[in-house]
């Protein structure tokens, strides 16, 4: 595959951007943006992948007809005081599932039992890694877990709270679930608590961090909070899982960006620590909350 030069990848964003200004929506976004055509010009080809992925979202009557990159997000830029930023930002279909989430999570996954899991053909996988790991688990020894990631409803967090249950009440370890968006936004909320949570974090038994790629990231939540919990682990050996409705690469892109700026050196930092810490598995299948 030819590598475009920096020649080479200006006079095609130049060429978008003349196309580009020929629609109304191009026009009106820039516009709406507050940029100089500089700035537009040398984010032509992100602008008009925003305009595209808005266009579905227009004619969306669901998450789960969402034809979007990454599903129940829009890319969409954001004007700083230097610069423009891009990240994924959650529709309003993704926030109504997100509520959903919140709402049902805490009755049912106390309850959890691996007994409970439906064997269903698409979780056939994760359901012989949840066994094996049970089986093998060992409170001193075990220092791995699971990025479990997939579509929407399949029962990633379930299926996982199903095992941390029956790990806590056979070993009498302690577990903890945490789904992320929340956890970042109280810490924000609320300073004082950081030290305390980190260091409880950074040292339970078993760590489940739920949908993660959910959150708004920030410079601040990605590297102090989720970097410092993953390094302390990491280097402690202690079992951490994950679910996520993004792919490891995914996941990535979704990390690199922030309101502030677009960093893929930091947010590669933290997907190596999520794969030294874990197995990957995908999770597709129908979504069970509907």
């Amino acid at each position: 595959m030819k590598v475009a030069s920096s020649k080479e990848y200006v006079l095609e964003q130049n060429k978008t951007y003349e196309e580009e200004l020929k629609k109304d929506e191009f026009k009106a976004l820039v516009k709406k943006l507050h940029i100089s055509e500089k700035e537009a010009k040398k984010n032509a080809i992100k602008i008009s992948d925003c305009l595209e992925e808005l266009a579905n979202c227009k004619n969306c009557k669901s998450l789960y007809s969402c034809k979007n990159k990454v599903k129940g997000h829009v890319y969409f830029p954001d004007n700083n005081t230097s610069f423009l930023t891009f990240s994924y930002t959650p529709c309003k279909y993704q926030k109504k599932e997100f509520e959903k989430i919140k709402e049902t999570n805490e009755s049912i996954l106390d309850k959890a039992r691996i007994k409970d899991i439906k064997p269903t053909k698409n979780r056939l996988e994760v359901i012989k890694w949840i066994k094996e790991y049970y089986d093998k688990y060992d409170p001193i020894t075990t220092n791995k877990g699971l990025y479990l990631h997939g579509n929407f409803g399949t029962g990633k967090t379930f299926l996982l709270a199903a095992l941390l249950n029956e790990l806590k009440n056979k070993y009498q370890v302690n577990t903890e679930i945490v789904y992320v968006p929340e956890l970042l936004r109280r810490l924000k909320e609320n300073l004082s608590l950081v030290g305390d949570k980190l260091y409880y974090l950074e040292n339970v038994d078993i760590l489940l961090l739920d949908d993660l790629g959910a959150e708004k990231v920030t410079d601040w939540g990605r590297d102090e909070i989720l970097g410092t919990i993953l390094q302390t682990r990491m280097n402690k050996g202690m079992p951490t899982f994950f679910t996520s409705n993004l792919n490891i690469s995914e996941l990535e892109r979704h990390l690199s960006l922030t309101k502030e700026n677009e960093d893929l050196v930091k947010a590669k930092r933290l997907i190596e620590r999520i794969k030294y810490l874990t197995d990957d598995i995908e999770l597709l299948g129908n979504n069970y909350r509907e």
